[in-house]
């Protein structure tokens, strides 16, 4: 009985993949599937530790300039130098992504729910998602900079509008792949619509959530540092420019790194949220 059911599972599951594809829908919840094993996470650090000793030794052969590309002792040392000083500006830059995010994701979740109850609330708002999401938000910037000022509130909402999109389509491609068949049983034993978005639809698009929360978190950082080298101000993206501006490369790579480090953090809790909360998918 467990090999059948286990068979079933495995049929269903390769049949909503397939008509995912049929529907030119990509499925990117393997993203927070991905199995590392404890001489495999060994192994990513010993590569990571000869590419650094590596590059060290290639900047100081080839003798290039600090200005140009600086050796990765000196980016060490500049962010341990620097770091009380850069410290205010990534709370601000994490005060900006938070707060932009969390009002991105939600309306991108209610959205999500809505075109898929609705399919003309679907057909009216669709041109207008691609719109935000083939349009880059850093073009928008200085117009949202002139009708609020300079401050958090235009960065805020262009990372809110950089997350909603993206949110939104992975939601409703994972309310979309719930299967036909569970729907009709819920109905059959008397749920309400409500009752099965939140009991069936809900959590059968779970993977699909996270990933789209997890690749809207990546838009967001991106958008909020872009935002911030446009607008002035505070936050990380000011410090790039200003250190750029001074030619302190190390300096500049050090944020840089603090940002790639804010990057992959985003990944690692999504991963973990995946782990916990969709490992049923796997």
């Amino acid at each position: 009985m467990d090999n059948v059911a286990e068979k079933s599972k495995l049929a269903s599951k390769q049949a909503t993949q397939s008509k995912l594809e049929d529907e030119g829908f990509i499925d990117w919840s393997a993203l927070t599937s991905v199995n590392i094993a404890g001489r495999q996470l060994a192994l990513i650090l010993v590569v990571a530790v000869v590419v650094v000793i590596g590059m060290e030794i290639a900047v100081v052969i080839f003798r290039v300039p600090s200005y140009v590309f600086p050796r990765p002792s000196e980016i060490a040392g500049a962010l341990v130098n620097n770091f009380p000083t850069v410290w205010p500006h990534l709370l601000v830059t994490l005060q900006q992504l938070i707060i932009g995010y969390t009002i991105g994701a939600a309306i991108g979740i209610l959205l999500a729910a809505i075109v898929t109850q609705f399919p003309i609330v679907e057909k009216i708002i669709t041109p207008y998602i691609l719109i935000l999401v083939t349009t880059p938000m850093l073009a928008l910037v200085p117009l949202l900079i002139l009708r609020f000022g300079f401050g958090m509130t235009p960065r805020i909402i262009a990372i809110a509008l950089a997350v909603g999109p993206m949110v939104m389509i992975n939601s409703a491609t994972g309310f979309r792949r719930t299967d036909s068949a569970k729907i009709a049983l819920a109905r059959s034993y008397g749920a309400s619509t409500l009752q099965i978005f939140t009991k069936v639809r809900f959590p059968l698009a779970l993977p699909m959530i996270i990933v789209g929360l997890m690749v809207g978190g990546i838009f967001g950082l991106l958008t909020c540092v872009g935002a911030e080298m446009v607008g002035g101000g505070e936050g990380l993206g000011t410090r790039l420019t200003y250190y750029s501006s001074l030619a302190r490369m190390a300096s500049f790579f050090s944020v840089i790194l603090i940002i790639a480090v804010i990057g992959i953090t985003i990944y690692v809790i999504f991963y973990f949220v995946g782990k916990r909360w969709a490992s049923w998918e796997a």
